[in-house]
């Protein structure tokens, strides 16, 4: 079952640029790719004053990527990761998409609706953004999952 509340103490809300130092450490601390971080394309969470995690949505010619998902350590287990990506599925405007390192993050991923598609299956402007990620994935096999966010729909 999904997290529908923060735990006490807790908020979300958008970035301000008083934030921007404190996303960039969370990314780094994390190991993800640290380029193109833009503070307002952020939504974090902040606990009894600490920023604790944070995660993006990036604007794409016709998709939006989730990334930058990123809970403090002490602070996982919680919900806090599953509150902040339910948010960014619901505020999203575009088909939705991430790439993923490993089979774990792609299980909570799945847990939202997210299916494994194939590089050739991205729209051209993530193909171009997830281009070093494929080659890595093929040449030295780094276990790196694309993903596409799909709203289940009733049949008709």
């Amino acid at each position: 079952m999904l997290q529908k509340s923060l735990p006490s103490g807790c908020v979300l809300r958008r970035a301000t640029s008083a934030d921007k130092w404190s996303i960039r450490l969370l990314v780094l601390s994390a190991k993800l790719e640290p380029t193109q971080l833009r503070w307002q394309q952020f939504w974090v969470i902040e606990c009894n004053g600490d920023l604790v995690a944070c995660g993006q949505l990036r604007n794409f010619a016709v998709a939006q990527e989730l990334g930058s998902l990123v809970v403090k350590s002490a602070w996982r287990g919680r919900g806090l990761g599953t509150f902040l990506t339910q948010h960014l599925i619901d505020t999203a405007t575009q088909p939705l998409y991430l790439e993923c390192l490993g089979q774990r993050l792609a299980q909570f991923y799945s847990r939202f609706g997210f299916v494994p598609i194939s590089y050739e299956d991205l729209p051209p402007s993530l193909q171009r953004k997830f281009g070093f990620s494929q080659l890595v994935k093929r040449l030295i096999r780094v276990p790196v999952v694309f993903m596409k966010y799909r709203v289940d729909t009733p049949d008709i």
